[in-house]
């Protein structure tokens, strides 16, 4: 098997290193991984605004590593671009931060496998809910092998355009209770905006973007973000073909389309 490997933490991270060693039993493994941190990239691809600088680190334990100054997607992009023959799976993480619930909208993480499920590749983003730079990925390596395998496995029969989020509480192995499938939660963010200089030298003030979740009172005991705070891990499947077919139905009944010939 063929598996590519990359995040939205960048190439230096504790969690793709970890993620990398744990695939090497199921196949080839070649990480192409953004240089530096792309957090809250969703898809986005850097296109024409600038040169792109890549590297080949080299073999390191057990896998091909390199780095593209890119975004995630960028990353699979170039991949794909530069390879002989496409992976079997895309996976992408160990992410350092939840992509339950309205997160995965935003996901650099996610946005990764948006890009394999584009080409036709299974993509599976894996995170876990801490920002700690030095997790604990015990109970990731207990049993997201297990989950891998199952998922390369049920795709073989998917829709176009889907792939799957995986999600972590940070807990040891032991006290996880189960796997679930389940589904995107609904929420957003407030104070998102924390003031970090009134006025720089150039007149104008900063700010960095943090936030506090807010639940929107809408979810099911078993939407994700739910149950990952019951101490679950959560699959979600997520789809790149985001019709809303109830919403066309609605506009349909309201006599919307027209013939003008």
């Amino acid at each position: 098997m063929r598996i590519l490997v990359t995040n939205d933490d960048g190439y230096t991270s504790q969690g793709i290193r970890t993620l990398a060693q744990m695939l090497r039993e199921y196949g080839d493994v070649t990480v192409v991984a953004p240089k530096g941190p792309q957090s809250g990239m969703s898809l986005a691809v850097n296109l024409g605004s600038r040169s792109l600088a890549y590297r080949r680190i080299g073999n390191e334990d057990g896998f091909e590593l390199s780095y593209l100054d890119a975004t995630p997607a960028s990353c699979v992009k170039y991949a794909l671009n530069f390879s002989d023959s496409f992976p079997d799976v895309v996976v992408s993480g160990i992410n350092h931060g939840s992509n339950a619930t309205m997160g995965a909208l935003y996901s650099g993480t996610l946005g990764a496998c948006q890009e394999a499920a584009i080409n036709g590749l299974t993509g599976i983003g894996v995170s876990i809910d801490t920002h700690s730079e030095h997790p604990d990925f015990s109970a990731v390596e207990a049993l997201f092998p297990a989950i891998f395998r199952k998922l390369v496995s049920a795709s073989e029969g998917k829709p176009f355009g889907t792939y799957y989020n995986v999600n972590f509480p940070e807990l040891p192995p032991e006290k996880i209770k189960g796997v679930r499938l389940t589904h995107m939660g609904i929420g957003r963010w407030i104070r998102e905006f924390k003031l970090v200089e009134e006025c720089n030298a150039e007149g104008e003030t900063v700010y960095a973007m943090t936030g506090e979740y807010l639940d929107s009172g809408m979810n099911p005991p078993d939407a994700d973000h739910h149950l990952m705070s019951q101490g679950y891990v959560t699959v979600t499947a997520h789809s790149i073909l985001n019709t809303d077919s109830d919403e066309l139905r609605r506009l349909s009944g309201l006599g919307i389309e027209r013939n003008l010939l």
